[in-house]
């Protein structure tokens, strides 16, 4: 059952003037409930567009968007409905940290839903373990904190109203590699443990290949492909046209493969590389002992 879906989503900025720009055009989508989703394509293709338009902080010049089979624009209370059920993450969430206390910017939302003390509580508690913060964290001020737990203090704050969509923009923009590795594992472990449809923006073709079972490329405002991962990388040469780059791995098989070496499928990710060429080198009387 798709819990998003678009029809013919279209967003013109500047209507009616001279500067008139189609943000997004006839944008026809439909995403499965509990998918977690990479959304790629240059600047200005639209993915920023696109997603603040699936929890109605952008109304559309012309189409519809249905999450769970509504159109969130029917009427104000659907509209205001959907904005908790689809949770989004802006690029450096942290600069909106503004309460005392972690605990206190976390329950924030889960207090504007009508939570109960108890149920405010309890979904504090479980936003700061699925972002793999502990108690000792509740009652520090979040500007004491680290850059990437800031981040996390963020994100914890939009996943405490226990939103069925979690739309992340950027989530790892401007930190360290490391912090990085971290915001995605615990991404990919919350997507796991909820089962609640996830979409990630971001720009590494390698973090969408890994932690993706879906990847939506946006080009020119429009949808320029939606499928599985193997099926998105499978057009590595259509996508680095569109001004994209493929995951690095893939692009070195491309190479191989054309000087004979087939992998026997398309390679987007180190753990599969790995894995081939272990096996190739085994079926050649190597052993596994050089692993």
């Amino acid at each position: 059952m798709a819990i998003i879906k678009t029809e013919h989503l279209t967003h013109l900025y500047g209507k009616g003037t001279p500067f008139e720009k189609a943000a997004i055009h006839d944008v026809n989508l439909e995403i499965e409930e509990g998918e977690l989703v990479g959304v790629i394509g240059h600047t200005g293709s639209g993915k920023s567009t696109l997603i603040q338009h699936l929890n109605g902080l952008l109304k559309p010049t012309s189409g519809h968007i249905y999450i769970d089979d509504t159109d969130i624009f029917e009427n104000t209370q659907i509209l205001q409905k959907t904005r908790f059920k689809v949770g989004l993450v802006f690029q450096y969430p942290e600069y909106q940290l503004f309460e005392e206390t972690v605990e206190k910017d976390i329950a924030f939302g889960p207090k504007n839903l009508g939570f109960t003390e108890e149920q405010i509580n309890e979904a504090v508690s479980h936003a700061m373990e699925c972002v793999g913060l502990s108690d000792k964290f509740r009652k520090k001020s979040p500007f004491e904190l680290s850059g990437g737990q800031k981040r996390r203090v963020a994100i914890a704050g939009v996943i405490a109203m226990r939103p069925k969509v979690l739309i992340l923009d950027e989530p790892t923009a401007g930190l360290d590699p490391k912090g990085r590795d971290t915001i995605l594992n615990l991404i990919s472990d919350y997507h796991r443990a909820e089962k609640n449809t996830v979409l990630l923006v971001s720009h590494s073709m390698e973090d969408v290949a890994r932690y993706c079972s879906k990847v939506l490329v946006m080009n020119q405002g429009s949808v320029f492909s939606y499928g599985t991962v193997a099926e998105t990388f499978s057009r590595a040469d259509e996508i680095e046209q569109i001004g994209l780059s493929v995951p690095q791995v893939t692009r070195l098989f491309s190479l191989l493969s054309k000087e004979g070496f087939e992998a026997g499928e398309e390679v987007y990710t180190i753990a599969r590389a790995k894995e081939i060429l272990l096996q190739k080198f085994l079926q050649k009387g190597g052993t596994n002992d050089v692993i």
